[in-house]
This record gives C-alpha cells, structure tokens and sequence, in this order.
C-alpha cells in the first residue's frame, strides 16, 4: 500500500485497481458458462452460434487459455506489486489487457481465424510483458522462471489456434495438451510458495516448511520439458520412458505434500482445500505414468484429474484466500463456502472415475457440480471484487 499514490488510486474504479478483480470476475464467469455449453454441445444440442473450428476446439481452448490463463494473469499481475514494491497494472492499462482478454473470448464467434489469433496471442504477450519489466527492474531472477513459463504457453496457444486454423487436430491436440502441463508447471511453482507460507500463517505455526531447492527446480525443468514433448507430439503416445518421468514427477510433488501436512488442516477449509488440490496433482501425474506404462487404457482420466481436481481446485482455492486478503477483509470464508470446495472435488471424483461406471450421468454431475462451485463463487465473491477494500485502502 505504501508504493501507490492513494489518490490517484483511489479515483481508478474499484474493479480496475488491481489485475486480480476483472481477472478472477472475468475468469470465474467463464467457467461458469463453459462447461455447461460443452456438455450441451457434446449431447447434440441445439446451442446459438458455432465456435470457430467446432464446440470440441473451443473447450479444449477456453478451459486452458481462457479460464486459466485469466486467473494465472489475475494472480501474478497482482502479487507482482508485493514481489517487486512497484505498483501493479491498475486504470487504463489494466483496462487495455481485459479488453483484449475479453476480445480474444468473442473472437471465437467472429468468423475471423486471424483475429482469434492476434488476441489471444496479444494477452498472453501482454501479461508476459508486463512481468518482464516489473521483474527486470528490480533484477528480481527468482521470478524470471514465471515468465519463461508465459512465454512458453504463448507458444503453445499459437500451435493451438493455428491448428484450428488449419482444421488440424493433432496441432490442437498438442499445443493444449502442452499448455496443460505448462499450467501444472505454473501451479508447482506458484503451489510450491505459498501452500506451505498459507498453511503456516493459517495455523499459527512458528516455522514454515523449509523448500528443497534442487526439487523445486527438479520439478519445474521436468514438467516443462514434458509440456514441450507434448507440444512436439512425442507424448501423445504411450512411451515407457515417459512413464518413468510422470512416475518421478509422482514421487517428487508427493514428497511435498507429506511435507507440508500438518494435522490441523482438516479444521481450516481455506487450507485444505489447497492441499487437496496438490493432491489432485499428484494422482494426474500417478494416471500418466500407468498410462504410458499401459496399465491405463487411456490418458483422459489423468488429463482430467490434473484440470478439474488440480488446476480447478487449486484455482478455486486461491481465489477464495486471494480475494479477501486484498479487498481488506479477514480471511474467513463467506458463509457456507466450504460446500463450494466440496461441490468441486465431488466433480472431479465423477469426471474422473465416475465416467468407468455411469458415464453420461456422471458427465453431467460433474458439469453442475463444477458449475455451482464457481457459481458460488461469483454470488459470494463478485459484489467484492466491484466494490473498494473493506479497510479503506486502495488495491
């Protein structure tokens, strides 16, 4: 609060003062809406409009760059502030990048491939710009990896919409199966951070969990490396050799989480609900390995145990935290809150194993379970991310 000019800041509208408010709105509405639509598309309904390159493009896109991507900017354009003592992109700016964000979501309904391309690509180049030189400034190295990891989902959404420009799906398959694992990248080393400093704060202990440098850059290399093998194609197809990596990767993000366990966390929603959510990673990287070892038959399970229990969760967690520590509030959850957690959960257990036994009833709890989450969310959490910080300050 002390590196920003309050009065400039505090004539900015409250929604644009700080990336996490539009961003997290924007983001959660998206989820909301777009798995419901894809389910509809899916059983053959009748639903306004067609998507540039089909329904089963757009959902492969949107989840990924769209939802994530939203968050992920929201996420880092404002812990940037506290990491650097520079102000965060707030007004105009700020204003500038949702509109392209916001553009790149109508633009699959445009009819133009072209402009598809140059607005998702102009979000992520902006955000990743954006980072650059707020971290650059203060020769900030320890967080130079974020950006590499931005650049690279960059890349990965151009092969993406490029191949739906070409109607090709093994590029769209590729560049979103790589952007998958360059999310889960981000989420080891974002999750990496702040699950243990969140967990200690919110238990009172007096000692964080030290990290292990040499997994933590393990982990990250590896899980970049396995998003470009995907990105290539390599990947794709079941290799015995990569069983062995998803297998190490299992055991490294697994020796965290034990790590990190503390017997209070069951009594705290807003922590293990994080915990959980790693958890959820580390059973993706465990169904990746037995499907390359072809033990499992296919990777759709593993896929969707890292982006609805892994990458949703942990997003649905952090927002829920994030939000009411920068809008001035106690980080106690709304009322009844708790359910939105578990309504997720519920419906990754249905997408995920569900599916083997009761597929299309348990493709449809999944979509409303998930849905009501970040339904929630907006009920419980969007009248604050409008409104100014409860305590006075800006941000």
């Amino acid at each position: 609060m002390q590196i920003l000019d309050k009065r400039k800041a505090m004539e900015t509208p409250p929604l644009l003062r700080l990336g996490f408010r539009p961003f997290f709105l924007l983001g959660s509405l998206l989820a909301a809406l777009a798995i419901p639509l894809w389910i509809l598309a899916l059983q053959g309904q009748k639903v306004a409009g067609q998507p540039l390159g089909g329904w089963l493009a757009w959902h492969r896109h949107e989840l990924v760059f769209g939802f994530a991507g939203a968050i992920i900017a929201g996420f880092l354009l404002t812990a940037v502030q506290a990491w650097t003592g520079r102000p965060g992109l707030s007004g105009k700016p700020l204003a500038v990048l949702v509109a392209i964000w916001l553009a790149a979501r109508l633009a699959w309904w445009s009819g133009a491939p072209l402009l598809l391309i140059v607005a998702n690509l102009a979000f992520f180049a902006g955000v990743a710009l954006v980072m650059a030189r707020l971290l650059w400034v203060v020769r900030q190295s320890r967080n130079y990896p974020i950006v590499a990891v931005l650049a690279l989902l960059l890349g990965a959404d151009l092969l993406t919409l490029l191949g739906v420009q070409q109607a090709d799906d093994g590029w769209q398959r590729q560049g979103t199966w790589a952007a998958v694992w360059l999310v889960a990248a981000m989420m080891g080393l974002i999750g990496g951070r702040v699950i243990p400093f969140f967990t200690q704060r919110g238990l009172g202990r007096v000692a964080m969990v030290q990290p292990w440098v040499w997994l933590d850059w393990a982990l990250l290399i590896a899980t970049a490396l396995l998003a470009l093998l995907h990105a290539t194609g390599i990947a794709l197809q079941a290799h015995s050799w990569l069983g062995l990596a998803f297998a190490a990767l299992t055991l490294g993000h697994g020796m965290r989480l034990v790590r990190w366990f503390d017997a209070g966390l069951p009594r705290v929603s807003l922590l293990w609900s994080l915990h959980l959510a790693y958890a959820w990673l580390v059973l993706a990287c465990a169904g990746m390995a037995l499907w390359h070892f072809g033990i499992l038959s296919s990777a759709s399970q593993a896929l969707h145990a890292l982006t609805i229990g892994g990458v949703g969760g942990l997003i649905l967690a952090m927002l829920a935290r994030v939000s009411l520590g920068h809008t001035g509030r106690p980080l106690e959850l709304p009322r009844g809150f708790t359910l939105a957690f578990v309504l997720l959960n519920l419906g990754a257990l249905f997408r995920v194993v569900g599916v083997s036994f009761w597929y299309q009833p348990s493709l449809w709890l999944a979509a409303i379970f998930w849905t009501c989450a970040f339904a929630q969310y907006l009920y419980c959490y969007a009248p604050m991310l409008c409104r100014a910080r409860a305590d006075g300050h800006p941000g």
